[in-house]
């Protein structure tokens, strides 16, 4: 585990690198045992419309885990870069892809858009985590702007939110500042964290 002294960007930085160090074959058995882990723990319960992401930058990949979604008759959606805000389109498995500014493949039809608060469940990737819910993001403030009403309007419906990450992207404490949203889970490829 990362020291808890190391500056958020530095810990960014040495978190990124860690995870884009594994190997195609270490990423592929990760993203397996992320799906069992995920599955074992029966998170995905009665959601129906349940929000991933496409694999990016090392991060563990929920492939698997939409695919799986979709063969239960789940609606699956991606998140869409707008601007400085997040949307989250209804994909089905090949549908078309273009990529975003960042290099991002994301559903080029974004006709069937739907509000970040009428999802169930949102997969976001991770950079780094802790196991009191603090979570590390790539620093864009993207899924921190689209939740941010869950802290100020409690009693408004909200997705369940996951964290997903590999085991090793796992530090003892992170400081969390105002604006970050705490995560009630955190699933990687050997368990699940509530």
């Amino acid at each position: 585990m990362e020291p808890v002294s190391t500056s958020r960007q530095q810990l960014r930085q040495s978190l990124r690198s860690r995870r884009r160090a594994l190997s195609e074959q270490q990423q592929q058995i990760a993203s397996q045992q992320l799906e069992r882990q995920v599955s074992g723990a029966e998170l995905f319960g009665r959601h129906q419309d349940i929000a991933f992401y496409l694999a990016n930058d090392g991060e563990i990949d929920p492939l698997p885990l939409l695919l799986m979604a979709h063969q239960q008759n789940r609606r699956c959606y991606l998140p869409v870069v707008a601007g400085d805000e997040l949307w989250f389109v209804r994909y089905q498995p090949g549908d078309r892809l273009t990529p975003n500014r960042f290099g991002i493949p994301e559903p080029a039809d974004n006709s069937q858009r739907i509000d970040a608060f009428e999802l169930d469940m949102v997969f976001l990737p991770l950079v780094g985590f802790d196991r009191h819910g603090g979570r590390l993001g790539m620093g864009g403030g993207f899924y921190d702007r689209c939740f941010e009403n869950s802290q100020l309007i409690p009693k408004m419906k909200q997705p369940h939110l996951v964290g997903l990450a590999h085991q090793c992207q796992e530090v003892e404490l992170l400081e969390q500042e105002s604006w970050d949203i705490p995560l009630p889970t955190i699933a990687t490829d050997r368990e699940v964290i509530n």
